[in-house]
């Protein structure tokens, strides 16, 4: 049975795939703010009563499962979690690299897809993103 969640008046179960990436897609996301990061997208997540399911950190994008109840739109907690997390990335690490300007650190837009019913198909692809890419670009060499 799945596990679904309560409002006062309302039983849900809406979760997203969501990928975005920082400017330019730079390959920003490693080591200590990796770690900080990770731990910043789920406080600010649970600060909109969400909950990120699967969450995966790449050098150059950011993928989740996370689960927003129905009175959020996916554009507002987006919107909310890279705005704040931008600002939390720029008061922690700003003047030590140039790559860090506050409001400028993702870029505009993500992609989302609602996952429905194959939710475990998606958390595996998030989990295994990073082989993917990996063969991948063993297939660009190979050009």
């Amino acid at each position: 049975m799945r596990d679904y969640q309560s409002l006062a008046h309302t039983t849900w179960d809406c979760k997203y795939h969501v990928v975005f990436i920082p400017k330019r897609r730079k390959k920003v996301i490693f080591g200590v703010i990796r770690k900080h990061l990770g731990k910043v997208l789920h406080e600010l997540a649970e600060q909109k009563e969400c909950q990120i399911v699967e969450g995966h950190l790449m050098p150059d994008h950011v993928h989740m499962c996370i689960s927003i109840p129905p009175k959020y739109s996916v554009s507002y907690v987006v919107g909310y979690i890279k705005g704040k997390s931008a600002i939390l990335i720029a008061r922690k690490f700003m003047g030590k690299s140039r790559n860090f300007t506050g409001e400028n650190f993702w870029a505009r837009g993500y992609f989302v897809s609602t996952v429905g019913l194959d939710e475990e198909m998606v958390r595996e692809y998030i989990r295994h993103q990073e082989k993917e890419d990996e063969h991948y670009d063993q297939l660009k060499l190979g050009m």
